[in-house]
Protein backbone atom coordinates (compact mmCIF):
# COMPACT_ATOMS: atom_id res chain seq x y z
CA UNK A 1 0.00 0.00 0.00
CA UNK A 2 2.83 2.43 0.84
CA UNK A 3 4.56 1.69 -2.49
CA UNK A 4 1.34 2.40 -4.47
CA UNK A 5 0.89 5.75 -2.74
CA UNK A 6 4.47 6.73 -3.51
CA UNK A 7 4.03 5.92 -7.22
CA UNK A 8 0.78 7.93 -7.30
CA UNK A 9 2.52 10.88 -5.65
CA UNK A 10 5.28 10.80 -8.30
CA UNK A 11 2.65 10.77 -11.07
CA UNK A 12 0.88 13.76 -9.52
CA UNK A 13 4.20 15.59 -9.22
CA UNK A 14 4.83 15.04 -12.94
CA UNK A 15 1.30 16.26 -13.71
CA UNK A 16 1.89 19.35 -11.62
CA UNK A 17 5.13 20.06 -13.51
CA UNK A 18 3.30 19.76 -16.85
CA UNK A 19 0.56 22.06 -15.60
CA UNK A 20 3.11 24.60 -14.51
CA UNK A 21 4.69 24.64 -18.04
CA UNK A 22 1.22 24.98 -19.58
CA UNK A 23 0.45 27.93 -17.34
CA UNK A 24 3.41 29.78 -18.79
CA UNK A 25 2.71 28.86 -22.42
CA UNK A 26 -1.10 29.10 -22.70
CA UNK A 27 -2.94 32.43 -23.02
CA UNK A 28 -5.73 33.34 -20.54
CA UNK A 29 -8.08 31.83 -19.50
CA UNK A 30 -6.19 28.55 -20.26
CA UNK A 31 -3.21 29.67 -18.18
CA UNK A 32 -5.49 30.24 -15.16
CA UNK A 33 -7.06 26.77 -15.44
CA UNK A 34 -3.61 25.18 -15.80
CA UNK A 35 -2.39 26.98 -12.67
CA UNK A 36 -5.41 25.76 -10.65
CA UNK A 37 -4.85 22.19 -11.86
CA UNK A 38 -1.18 22.43 -10.92
CA UNK A 39 -2.06 23.56 -7.36
CA UNK A 40 -4.54 20.70 -6.92
CA UNK A 41 -1.99 18.17 -8.16
CA UNK A 42 0.68 19.48 -5.78
CA UNK A 43 -1.76 19.38 -2.83
CA UNK A 44 -2.71 15.75 -3.59
CA UNK A 45 0.96 14.84 -4.03
CA UNK A 46 1.89 16.27 -0.62
CA UNK A 47 -1.04 14.44 1.05
CA UNK A 48 -0.04 11.10 -0.48
CA UNK A 49 3.58 11.52 0.54
CA UNK A 50 2.59 12.34 4.15
CA UNK A 51 0.28 9.32 4.27
CA UNK A 52 3.03 7.05 2.93
CA UNK A 53 5.45 8.39 5.53
CA UNK A 54 3.01 7.66 8.38
CA UNK A 55 2.50 4.10 7.15
CA UNK A 56 6.23 3.61 6.83
CA UNK A 57 6.70 4.73 10.45
CA UNK A 58 3.95 2.37 11.63
CA UNK A 59 5.46 -0.57 9.75
CA UNK A 60 8.87 0.21 11.21
CA UNK A 61 7.31 -0.06 14.66
CA UNK A 62 5.11 -3.10 14.20
CA UNK A 63 7.14 -5.07 11.70
CA UNK A 64 10.69 -3.84 12.18
CA UNK A 65 13.91 -5.39 11.02
CA UNK A 66 12.59 -8.91 11.54
CA UNK A 67 15.24 -11.64 11.63
CA UNK A 68 16.72 -12.46 8.28
CA UNK A 69 15.53 -16.08 8.61
CA UNK A 70 12.23 -16.35 6.70
CA UNK A 71 10.93 -19.01 9.12
CA UNK A 72 11.29 -16.99 12.35
CA UNK A 73 7.70 -17.68 13.35
CA UNK A 74 8.12 -21.40 12.64
CA UNK A 75 11.27 -21.50 14.77
CA UNK A 76 9.59 -19.76 17.70
CA UNK A 77 6.47 -21.88 17.48
CA UNK A 78 8.55 -25.07 17.63
CA UNK A 79 9.49 -24.22 21.23
CA UNK A 80 7.33 -25.27 24.18
CA UNK A 81 8.71 -22.37 26.21
CA UNK A 82 7.20 -18.88 25.89
CA UNK A 83 9.31 -16.90 23.38
CA UNK A 84 8.90 -13.43 21.86
CA UNK A 85 10.65 -11.03 19.50
CA UNK A 86 10.57 -7.34 20.43
CA UNK A 87 11.74 -4.17 18.73
CA UNK A 88 11.53 -0.57 19.90
CA UNK A 89 9.35 -1.42 22.90
CA UNK A 90 6.83 -3.52 20.96
CA UNK A 91 6.21 -7.25 20.62
CA UNK A 92 6.60 -8.19 16.97
CA UNK A 93 6.27 -11.95 17.27
CA UNK A 94 5.06 -14.37 19.99
CA UNK A 95 4.76 -18.14 19.94
CA UNK A 96 1.65 -20.01 21.22
CA UNK A 97 3.20 -20.65 24.66
CA UNK A 98 3.83 -16.93 25.11
CA UNK A 99 0.32 -16.04 23.99
CA UNK A 100 -1.15 -18.63 26.37
CA UNK A 101 0.79 -17.11 29.28
CA UNK A 102 0.53 -13.41 28.46
CA UNK A 103 -2.57 -13.10 26.26
CA UNK A 104 -3.61 -13.94 22.71
CA UNK A 105 -3.31 -10.37 21.39
CA UNK A 106 0.14 -9.37 22.61
CA UNK A 107 1.68 -9.09 19.13
CA UNK A 108 1.97 -5.39 18.40
CA UNK A 109 1.51 -4.44 22.07
CA UNK A 110 3.91 -2.32 24.08
CA UNK A 111 6.18 -4.65 26.09
CA UNK A 112 4.95 -3.01 29.30
CA UNK A 113 1.43 -4.20 28.52
CA UNK A 114 2.49 -7.60 27.18
CA UNK A 115 4.72 -8.57 30.14
CA UNK A 116 3.18 -6.85 33.13
CA UNK A 117 6.13 -6.99 35.49
CA UNK A 118 8.31 -4.05 36.61
CA UNK A 119 11.59 -5.98 36.33
CA UNK A 120 10.73 -7.05 32.77
CA UNK A 121 9.75 -3.52 31.77
CA UNK A 122 12.98 -2.10 33.18
CA UNK A 123 15.06 -4.60 31.23
CA UNK A 124 13.19 -4.39 27.91
CA UNK A 125 12.82 -0.60 27.77
CA UNK A 126 16.55 0.00 27.96
CA UNK A 127 18.75 0.72 24.96
CA UNK A 128 20.01 -2.58 23.48
CA UNK A 129 23.35 -0.94 22.75
CA UNK A 130 23.77 -0.20 26.48
CA UNK A 131 22.87 -3.71 27.63
CA UNK A 132 26.51 -4.81 27.66
CA UNK A 133 26.22 -8.59 27.54
CA UNK A 134 24.51 -10.18 24.58
CA UNK A 135 22.26 -12.23 26.89
CA UNK A 136 20.88 -11.17 30.27
CA UNK A 137 18.70 -13.00 32.79
CA UNK A 138 16.06 -11.54 35.10
CA UNK A 139 13.92 -13.26 37.76
CA UNK A 140 10.18 -12.60 37.50
CA UNK A 141 8.19 -13.62 40.59
CA UNK A 142 4.41 -13.76 40.31
CA UNK A 143 4.14 -13.56 36.52
CA UNK A 144 1.02 -15.48 35.51
CA UNK A 145 -0.07 -17.06 38.82
CA UNK A 146 1.02 -15.67 42.16
CA UNK A 147 3.07 -18.76 43.05
CA UNK A 148 4.94 -19.03 39.75
CA UNK A 149 8.59 -18.10 39.29
CA UNK A 150 9.97 -17.30 35.83
CA UNK A 151 13.40 -16.44 34.50
CA UNK A 152 13.46 -14.02 31.56
CA UNK A 153 16.45 -14.51 29.25
CA UNK A 154 16.91 -11.65 26.77
CA UNK A 155 19.31 -11.96 23.81
CA UNK A 156 20.10 -8.87 21.74
CA UNK A 157 20.17 -9.62 18.02
CA UNK A 158 21.58 -7.51 15.16
CA UNK A 159 19.48 -4.44 14.35
CA UNK A 160 18.24 -3.95 17.92
CA UNK A 161 15.79 -6.87 17.82
CA UNK A 162 15.49 -8.76 21.11
CA UNK A 163 14.71 -12.45 21.59
CA UNK A 164 12.88 -12.95 24.90
CA UNK A 165 12.63 -16.44 26.42
CA UNK A 166 10.59 -17.14 29.57
CA UNK A 167 11.78 -20.18 31.54
CA UNK A 168 9.50 -21.66 34.22
CA UNK A 169 11.53 -22.05 37.42
CA UNK A 170 8.52 -22.77 39.66
CA UNK A 171 9.39 -26.42 40.32
CA UNK A 172 13.05 -25.69 40.98
CA UNK A 173 12.08 -22.88 43.35
CA UNK A 174 9.58 -25.14 45.13
CA UNK A 175 12.22 -27.85 45.49
CA UNK A 176 14.72 -25.37 46.91
CA UNK A 177 12.08 -24.07 49.32
CA UNK A 178 11.29 -27.65 50.36
CA UNK A 179 14.96 -28.29 51.08
CA UNK A 180 15.22 -25.09 53.10
CA UNK A 181 12.07 -25.95 55.06
CA UNK A 182 13.36 -29.47 55.64
CA UNK A 183 16.63 -28.23 57.13
CA UNK A 184 14.80 -25.68 59.27
CA UNK A 185 12.26 -28.24 60.51
CA UNK A 186 14.88 -30.92 61.18
CA UNK A 187 16.95 -28.42 63.15
CA UNK A 188 13.91 -27.42 65.17
CA UNK A 189 12.89 -31.02 65.85
CA UNK A 190 16.39 -31.85 67.11
CA UNK A 191 16.88 -28.62 69.03
CA UNK A 192 13.78 -29.07 71.20
CA UNK A 193 14.71 -32.41 72.86
CA UNK A 194 18.36 -31.38 73.05
CA UNK A 195 17.36 -28.24 74.95
CA UNK A 196 15.34 -30.40 77.34
CA UNK A 197 18.29 -32.73 77.92
CA UNK A 198 20.68 -29.86 78.55
CA UNK A 199 18.24 -28.22 80.92
CA UNK A 200 17.84 -31.33 83.07
CA UNK A 201 21.59 -32.03 83.02
CA UNK A 202 22.27 -28.52 84.33
CA UNK A 203 19.63 -29.02 87.01
CA UNK A 204 21.13 -32.33 88.10
CA UNK A 205 24.49 -30.64 88.56
CA UNK A 206 22.95 -29.09 91.65
CA UNK A 207 23.94 -31.47 94.46
CA UNK A 208 20.79 -30.83 96.49
CA UNK A 209 18.53 -31.74 93.53
CA UNK A 210 20.65 -34.76 92.60
CA UNK A 211 20.54 -36.00 96.19
CA UNK A 212 16.73 -36.35 96.02
CA UNK A 213 16.20 -39.85 94.60
CA UNK A 214 12.60 -39.20 93.53
CA UNK A 215 13.47 -36.01 91.62
CA UNK A 216 16.51 -37.67 90.09
CA UNK A 217 14.44 -40.62 88.81
CA UNK A 218 11.80 -38.26 87.38
CA UNK A 219 14.40 -36.17 85.56
CA UNK A 220 16.24 -39.22 84.25
CA UNK A 221 12.97 -40.69 82.95
CA UNK A 222 12.20 -37.49 81.01
CA UNK A 223 15.76 -37.38 79.68
CA UNK A 224 15.48 -40.98 78.49
CA UNK A 225 12.25 -40.16 76.63
CA UNK A 226 13.87 -37.16 74.93
CA UNK A 227 16.93 -39.24 73.98
CA UNK A 228 14.65 -41.88 72.46
CA UNK A 229 12.84 -39.14 70.57
CA UNK A 230 16.14 -37.93 69.11
CA UNK A 231 17.09 -41.51 68.17
CA UNK A 232 13.72 -42.07 66.47
CA UNK A 233 14.08 -38.83 64.52
CA UNK A 234 17.62 -39.66 63.40
CA UNK A 235 16.53 -43.19 62.42
CA UNK A 236 13.66 -41.80 60.31
CA UNK A 237 15.90 -39.21 58.69
CA UNK A 238 18.39 -41.92 57.73
CA UNK A 239 15.58 -44.18 56.45
CA UNK A 240 14.18 -41.39 54.30
CA UNK A 241 17.65 -40.65 52.95
CA UNK A 242 18.23 -44.30 52.02
CA UNK A 243 14.86 -44.60 50.28
CA UNK A 244 15.48 -41.43 48.26
CA UNK A 245 18.97 -42.63 47.34
CA UNK A 246 17.48 -45.88 45.95
CA UNK A 247 14.51 -44.26 44.17
CA UNK A 248 15.81 -45.13 40.67
CA UNK A 249 16.54 -48.75 41.60
CA UNK A 250 13.32 -50.72 41.16
CA UNK A 251 13.11 -53.65 43.66
CA UNK A 252 12.11 -56.97 42.09
CA UNK A 253 12.38 -59.58 44.87
CA UNK A 254 9.24 -61.60 45.72
CA UNK A 255 7.73 -60.46 49.03
CA UNK A 256 4.72 -62.23 50.57
CA UNK A 257 2.63 -59.58 52.34
CA UNK A 258 0.73 -61.97 54.62
CA UNK A 259 3.69 -63.20 56.75
CA UNK A 260 5.11 -59.67 56.57
CA UNK A 261 1.91 -58.27 58.11
CA UNK A 262 1.98 -60.99 60.80
CA UNK A 263 5.58 -60.10 61.73
CA UNK A 264 4.66 -56.41 62.01
CA UNK A 265 1.72 -57.30 64.26
CA UNK A 266 4.02 -59.39 66.49
CA UNK A 267 6.56 -56.56 66.71
CA UNK A 268 3.85 -54.17 67.96
CA UNK A 269 2.45 -56.50 70.65
CA UNK A 270 3.32 -54.13 73.50
CA UNK A 271 1.63 -51.13 71.87
CA UNK A 272 -1.41 -53.27 70.98
CA UNK A 273 -1.76 -54.34 74.62
CA UNK A 274 -1.29 -50.78 75.92
CA UNK A 275 -4.05 -49.50 73.64
CA UNK A 276 -6.35 -52.46 74.31
CA UNK A 277 -6.56 -52.83 70.54
CA UNK A 278 -6.08 -55.60 68.01
CA UNK A 279 -4.64 -55.89 64.51
CA UNK A 280 -6.84 -57.92 62.17
CA UNK A 281 -5.24 -59.24 58.96
CA UNK A 282 -7.76 -59.83 56.19
CA UNK A 283 -6.30 -61.39 53.03
CA UNK A 284 -8.73 -61.20 50.10
CA UNK A 285 -6.02 -61.29 47.43
CA UNK A 286 -5.15 -64.99 47.56
CA UNK A 287 -1.43 -65.21 46.85
CA UNK A 288 -0.41 -61.70 47.98
CA UNK A 289 3.14 -61.65 46.63
CA UNK A 290 4.54 -58.35 45.35
CA UNK A 291 7.80 -57.36 43.70
CA UNK A 292 9.70 -55.38 46.27
CA UNK A 293 12.28 -54.79 48.95
CA UNK A 294 11.27 -56.74 52.07
CA UNK A 295 13.01 -54.41 54.53
CA UNK A 296 11.41 -51.29 53.08
CA UNK A 297 7.96 -52.89 52.80
CA UNK A 298 8.23 -53.95 56.44
CA UNK A 299 9.00 -50.36 57.36
CA UNK A 300 6.07 -49.12 55.24
CA UNK A 301 3.66 -51.49 56.97
CA UNK A 302 5.14 -50.74 60.41
CA UNK A 303 4.67 -47.00 59.95
CA UNK A 304 1.05 -47.44 58.84
CA UNK A 305 0.13 -49.87 61.63
CA UNK A 306 1.79 -47.84 64.40
CA UNK A 307 0.06 -44.67 63.14
CA UNK A 308 -3.30 -46.48 63.19
CA UNK A 309 -2.66 -47.74 66.73
CA UNK A 310 -1.58 -44.30 67.96
CA UNK A 311 -4.43 -42.31 66.45
CA UNK A 312 -7.23 -44.88 66.50
CA UNK A 313 -9.56 -44.98 69.48
CA UNK A 314 -8.40 -47.15 72.36
CA UNK A 315 -9.96 -50.59 72.33
CA UNK A 316 -10.83 -50.55 68.61
CA UNK A 317 -9.32 -52.88 65.99
CA UNK A 318 -6.92 -51.91 63.23
CA UNK A 319 -7.61 -53.75 59.97
CA UNK A 320 -4.84 -54.71 57.53
CA UNK A 321 -6.59 -55.70 54.31
CA UNK A 322 -5.07 -57.21 51.15
CA UNK A 323 -7.15 -57.06 47.94
CA UNK A 324 -6.78 -57.48 44.19
CA UNK A 325 -6.51 -54.17 42.35
CA UNK A 326 -6.49 -55.45 38.80
CA UNK A 327 -4.38 -58.18 37.22
CA UNK A 328 -1.05 -56.50 37.99
CA UNK A 329 -1.58 -54.75 41.34
CA UNK A 330 -2.37 -55.55 44.97
CA UNK A 331 -4.03 -53.04 47.28
CA UNK A 332 -2.76 -52.93 50.86
CA UNK A 333 -5.13 -51.04 53.18
CA UNK A 334 -4.62 -50.08 56.84
CA UNK A 335 -7.87 -48.89 58.44
CA UNK A 336 -8.36 -47.37 61.90
CA UNK A 337 -11.40 -46.21 63.86
CA UNK A 338 -10.13 -42.87 65.10
CA UNK A 339 -11.22 -39.24 65.08
CA UNK A 340 -10.49 -38.85 61.36
CA UNK A 341 -8.66 -36.06 59.56
CA UNK A 342 -10.20 -32.93 58.05
CA UNK A 343 -10.14 -32.79 54.25
CA UNK A 344 -7.90 -29.71 54.08
CA UNK A 345 -5.06 -31.62 55.76
CA UNK A 346 -5.10 -34.70 53.50
CA UNK A 347 -3.00 -33.28 50.58
CA UNK A 348 -0.20 -32.33 53.00
CA UNK A 349 0.00 -35.45 55.15
CA UNK A 350 3.01 -36.83 53.26
CA UNK A 351 5.03 -33.61 53.63
CA UNK A 352 8.03 -33.95 55.88
CA UNK A 353 7.30 -32.86 59.45
CA UNK A 354 3.72 -31.93 58.65
CA UNK A 355 1.43 -32.66 61.58
CA UNK A 356 -2.32 -32.16 61.94
CA UNK A 357 -1.89 -31.83 65.72
CA UNK A 358 1.78 -31.22 66.54
CA UNK A 359 1.46 -31.53 70.32
CA UNK A 360 -0.46 -34.83 70.11
CA UNK A 361 1.96 -36.24 67.54
CA UNK A 362 4.94 -35.56 69.79
CA UNK A 363 3.15 -36.91 72.87
CA UNK A 364 2.58 -40.29 71.18
CA UNK A 365 6.13 -40.45 69.83
CA UNK A 366 5.63 -39.34 66.22
CA UNK A 367 8.48 -37.74 64.27
CA UNK A 368 6.40 -36.23 61.45
CA UNK A 369 8.26 -38.34 58.87
CA UNK A 370 6.29 -41.60 58.88
CA UNK A 371 3.97 -40.94 55.95
CA UNK A 372 6.73 -39.21 53.96
CA UNK A 373 8.73 -42.46 54.22
CA UNK A 374 5.66 -44.49 53.21
CA UNK A 375 5.13 -42.31 50.13
CA UNK A 376 8.74 -42.60 48.97
CA UNK A 377 8.78 -46.38 49.51
CA UNK A 378 5.58 -46.71 47.46
CA UNK A 379 7.06 -44.56 44.68
CA UNK A 380 10.28 -46.58 44.63
CA UNK A 381 8.16 -49.74 44.17
CA UNK A 382 6.34 -48.03 41.27
CA UNK A 383 3.20 -47.98 43.37
CA UNK A 384 1.06 -45.19 44.72
CA UNK A 385 -0.43 -43.98 47.99
CA UNK A 386 -4.02 -42.95 48.64
CA UNK A 387 -5.33 -41.53 51.95
CA UNK A 388 -9.00 -41.14 52.76
CA UNK A 389 -10.52 -40.04 56.03
CA UNK A 390 -13.90 -39.18 57.53
CA UNK A 391 -14.19 -37.07 60.66
CA UNK A 392 -15.60 -39.08 63.52
CA UNK A 393 -15.15 -42.41 61.73
CA UNK A 394 -11.47 -42.96 61.01
CA UNK A 395 -8.80 -43.08 58.33
CA UNK A 396 -8.02 -45.53 55.53
CA UNK A 397 -4.53 -45.54 54.00
CA UNK A 398 -4.21 -47.56 50.79
CA UNK A 399 -0.98 -48.51 49.04
CA UNK A 400 -1.03 -50.02 45.54
CA UNK A 401 1.91 -52.34 44.81
CA UNK A 402 2.80 -54.33 41.67
CA UNK A 403 2.39 -58.10 41.79
CA UNK A 404 5.47 -60.26 41.50
CA UNK A 405 5.85 -61.66 38.00
CA UNK A 406 7.89 -64.87 38.01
Amino acid sequence: MTQNKTIAAIALALAAAAGLIAAFLLPPPGATLAALATGAALTACIALLQSARVETGRNDTLEPNAPDHPDARTLLESSDEPMLLTFERRVTLANPAARALLGEHIEGDDVRLAIRHPAAAERLLGDPAEAGERTTRTDLAGLGDAGQRWEMAVATLPGGVRLVRLIDRSQAHAAEQTRADFVANASHELRTPLATLLGFLETLEDEEVAADAGTRRKFLSIMAEEAQRIRALVDDLMSLSRVEADRYSVPRDPVDLVPLAESVRAANTRVIEQRGASVVIDNQAGEAIVAGDQVQLAQLLTNLVTNALRYGRAGTPVHVRLEDAGPDMIRLSVIDQGEGIAAEHLPRLTERFYRVDASRSRSVGGTGLGLAIVKHIALRHRGRLDIRSTLGEGTKVRVYLPRYQA
